[in-house]
């Protein structure tokens, strides 16, 4: 199968961070990707960082498609300008979206110790659950950067699945889940040779073994 990562949809209504803006979708291009998904079971949809856009834009789309998805947001900035709010993550809750977390600030986790690592992998989705009203047990390392000793604190930490962005087919039980991104280019001409054939995921195959084979030895 295979799984999207989206960040913000719509015109931003805070600063973007350096590089952010490559992936901000317009209202238009989810629509169509969300129209290409819409019934399909071997496609999940996922959104990083908590923007505001998720429950103002997002979920609206999904709900109307009965659609569902899982949402990682930046536990440091929720209520801030331009992202969601404790409100807002109970409604995608109430929606029948599920919540996994994004850390609290945008680091790279793998760079992390002490007191930093705590906060970014045990404070955040502890916040998240309590919040959300539900246990927050997957995680989306931010750049979808990991190592061995990442993954090895994140199996002791309890975590159900871990996303990254290497693009490729996933496995639908996998604890290890590698995500396409959805860039700010987006086309109809993407959305056909990612999503069009099913046929043309499993001639892609070849990527997730030899990703399996290099995890085998982590």
């Amino acid at each position: 199968m295979v799984i999207l990562a989206i960040g913000g949809v719509g015109r931003p209504v805070r600063a973007l961070d350096p590089g952010e803006d490559e992936t901000w979708v317009t209202v238009e291009q989810l629509e169509r990707v969300l129209d290409a998904v819409t019934g399909r079971e071997d496609v999940r949809l996922t959104f990083d960082d908590g923007n505001s856009s998720d429950v103002e834009i997002a979920l609206p789309r999904l709900v109307e498609r009965d659609l569902t998805a899982e949402f990682f947001p930046l536990a440091g900035r929720i209520g801030q300008r331009g992202f969601i709010d404790a409100a807002g993550l109970r409604r995608l809750v109430e929606a029948g979206m599920s919540i996994g977390s994004h850390g609290w600030e945008h680091h790279d986790w793998r760079r992390l110790d002490g007191r930093l690592a705590r906060r970014e992998l045990e404070a955040a989705p502890k916040l998240l659950a309590e919040l959300s009203g539900k246990p927050v047990q997957a995680y989306a390392p931010p750049f979808g950067a990991y190592d061995r000793r990442l993954l090895s604190r994140l199996r002791r930490s309890g975590a159900t699945r871990v996303y990254t962005t290497e693009g490729g087919l996933a496995s639908r039980d996998g604890w290890l889940q590698p995500r396409t991104e959805l860039r700010h280019d987006v086309d109809q001409e993407w959305i056909d040779a990612v999503l069009g054939e099913r046929d043309g995921l499993y001639r892609r195959a070849g990527r997730f073994l030899s990703r399996v084979a290099r995890l085998a030895q982590i």
